[in-house]
């Protein structure tokens, strides 16, 4: 056999071995891992089909945190907050509603005795008044969150738990809403706190604070009101509409 016959074989057969290996890295290249949630029409802890294969996702104590990572809160909603609080020999339950567009937030809690607190803040300025009064305090948000106007807990915070202090997670549904939910382990002052976030909305649905195995907070937030928040839900009393100042 002559050297150019050789040669040509030998090309031939490295071309043969260059297409094989492109072949398998593609293959590779395609089954790239991700966190797929399920939807509203998915049970808690159902496997969901992506383009390329079947992918069953499990929600666990060390998987939890990259889970909560990938939901966002819509950037409009309108919805109504129930918080409880519990003590030896009592209990108190007051609404909270709660309207979000364009980074700022509205709260209107009705407090005991019937009087209505407004407040709207973009976490920087908060205005607050009562009932109908014209009088507006304003004053800078400081430390008080638009989640803390709502009374509830800034859940994300999930995402800078030591992942030790995670008791449990998994998927859960609560009154046909589909969420991840997380629980903390007991810490050294006796609380435990749990959390249902939907994986629809990516709000917070329930949770509860308890200390010593007894609950002293819970709140619940299960629907989103179909209408969207209008210019007047951002409007102060002397009818300065906020989101045209931002």
């Amino acid at each position: 056999m002559d050297k150019g016959w050789r040669s040509r074989i030998t090309v031939a057969f490295l071309a043969v071995t260059v297409l094989i290996i492109a072949v398998m890295l593609s293959g590779t290249l395609r089954r790239t891992s991700h966190i797929t949630l399920p939807s509203s029409e998915q049970a808690p802890g159902q496997a969901a089909v992506t383009g390329d294969a079947l992918t069953v996702v499990e929600v666990t104590p060390e998987t939890v945190q990259a889970a909560v990572a990938t939901l966002a809160r819509p950037q409009e909603y309108r919805r109504t907050v129930t918080v409880e609080q519990l003590w030896s020999g009592g209990s108190g339950t007051y609404e909270t509603a709660a309207a979000v567009s364009g980074g700022w937030t509205r709260t209107d809690r009705t407090l005991t005795g019937g009087r209505v607190r407004h407040a709207l803040t973009d976490g920087e300025t908060t205005h607050i008044w009562y009932d109908q009064e014209t009088a507006v305090y304003t004053a800078p948000a400081g430390g008080i969150s638009a989640d803390d106007e709502q009374t509830i807990p800034t859940y994300e915070d999930i995402l800078d738990l030591p992942p030790e202090s995670i008791a449990a997670a998994d998927y859960r549904t609560i009154s046909g809403v589909n969420c991840i939910y997380v629980e903390t382990a007991e810490d050294p002052e006796g609380y435990v706190l749990r959390y249902w976030v939907s994986v629809d909305t990516g709000l917070l649905t329930v949770s509860e604070r308890l200390l010593n195995g007894e609950p002293v907070y819970r709140m619940a937030a299960l629907a989103l009101d179909q209408d969207l928040p209008a210019a007047e839900d951002f409007t102060l009393p002397d009818g300065t509409v906020v989101l045209e100042e931002a």
